[in-house]
C-alpha cells in the first residue's frame, strides 16, 4: 500500500492540520490582516467616521511622501540610528557573551546584571536616562561640571547632533545584553574539543576566536542582527520618551512620524503609506542580511 495514501498517514496529516490551523488563524488575524488593511488604506482615501466611501487613489499618497522633506528626514534618522546602534550592540554583545561564557566566581550574578538593562521596560529605561541627560539636574552634567571637563552644562537632548548620539547610547546600553544572550547560547553549543585541539596546535586566544568561535557563531549573529535591526528600524518608544523626535526632527523615526501623522494630524491613509514603506525597508534589510551571509558560505 502506498504510504502516502495509507489511513495512518492520512490521520497524521489531518492531525497536523488540526494542530496548525488555530496558529495560522491567529497569525492571519493579528499579522496578515492588518498588513493587507494598511496596504489598502495607503492606496485609497476614506473618512474617519466612515461617512464617505473608500475611494481608490492609486499612488497619490506615495507621491506625496516622495515630495515630503519630513518623510525623507525620518527615513534618514531611522537608517542612521540603525547603522550606528547595531554594530555597537553587536560588538558589545559578543564581548559580553564571551565574558559570560568563561568560568569565574559569581558568574550567575554577573549574567543577571548583564541582562538587567534588557529586562527593564523601554519606557522606564528611557525616562531614567532622560533624567541623567537633564541639563540642570542630570548626572552627566553634574559629573562633567564638578570634574572641570566643561564650564557650562551640556544640552544633551537639545542639540541636533548630541541628541542622536544620546539616543544611540541608550539603545546600546539596553539591547547589547539581548545580543549577548543570543550569542551566548551559540557559544555554549560549540564543542570544547575544538578549543583543546586549537591549543594543541599553538593557537592564541585571538586566533581561537577568529578561526573557531566567530565562524561557528554566524547563525546566532544572523538571528541577533535580523531581530535587532527590525526592532531598530521600527523604534518608537525610545525617541518618543527621550526626545519626542526633537530637537526639531533630528531624532524623529519613521514610527514616530507615522504615529504623529495618524493620531495628531488624523491622516490615516497618508500614515498607512508611511507604515507600508517602513515594512518594505525592514523586509529589504532582513533579505540583505540573509543573502549576504549565505553568499559568504
Amino acid at each position: 500500500m502506498n504510504s502516502i495514501t495509507s489511513p495512518l498517514d492520512r490521520r497524521r496529516h489531518l492531525t497536523g492540520i488540526a494542530f496548525i490551523t488555530p496558529t495560522m488563524l491567529v497569525i492571519i488575524a493579528i499579522l496578515v490582516y492588518p498588513i493587507l488593511q494598511s496596504i489598502m488604506l495607503s492606496f485609497g482615501q476614506s473618512s474617519i467616521d466612515g461617512s464617505e466611501p473608500y475611494q481608490f487613489v492609486g499612488l497619490k499618497h506615495y507621491a506625496a511622501l516622495a515630495q515630503s522633506e519630513r518623510f525623507w528626514n525620518s527615513l534618514w534618522v531611522t537608517l542612521l540610528f540603525t547603522g550606528l546602534s547595531i554594530p555597537l550592540e553587536l560588538a558589545m554583545g559578543i564581548g559580553l557573551a564571551v565574558l559570560m561564557n568563561e568560568h569565574f566566581k559569581f558568574k550567575g550574578i554577573a549574567r543577571l546584571a548583564v541582562l538587567f538593562p534588557w529586562a527593564l521596560p523601554t519606557a522606564l529605561n528611557t525616562l531614567m536616562w532622560r533624567w541623567m541627560y537633564n541639563t540642570d539636574y542630570g548626572l552627566f552634567n553634574a559629573a562633567a561640571l564638578q570634574s572641570g571637563l566643561v564650564d557650562r552644562p551640556i544640552n544633551w537632548l537639545g542639540d541636533e547632533t548630541l541628541a542622536m548620539g544620546s539616543m544611540v547610547v541608550v539603545a546600546v546600553w539596553k539591547t547589547s545584553s539581548f545580543m549577548a544572550l543570543i550569542i551566548l547560547a551559540g557559544l555554549q553549543s560549540i564543542p570544547r574539543e575544538l578549543y583543546e585541539a586549537g591549543r594543541m596546535d599553538g593557537m592564541t586566544r585571538w586566533q581561537e576566536f577568529r578561526v573557531i568561535t566567530l565562524p561557528l557563531l554566524k547563525g546566532p549573529i544572523l538571528v541577533a542582527l535580523i531581530v535587532r535591526s527590525m526592532d531598530a528600524l521600527r523604534t518608537f518608544e525610545l525617541p518618543f520618551n527621550l526626545t519626542d523626535g526633537g530637537p526639531v526632527t533630528a531624532t524623529e523615526s519613521l514610527s514616530l512620524y507615522a504615529y504623529k501623522v495618524i493620531f495628531d494630524f488624523i491622516e490615516f491613509n497618508y500614515g498607512a503609506a508611511i507604515v507600508v514603506v517602513q515594512f518594505l525597508v525592514i523586509f529589504a534589510m532582513s533579505l540583505l542580511y540573509i543573502l549576504t551571509l549565505r553568499n559568504k558560505d
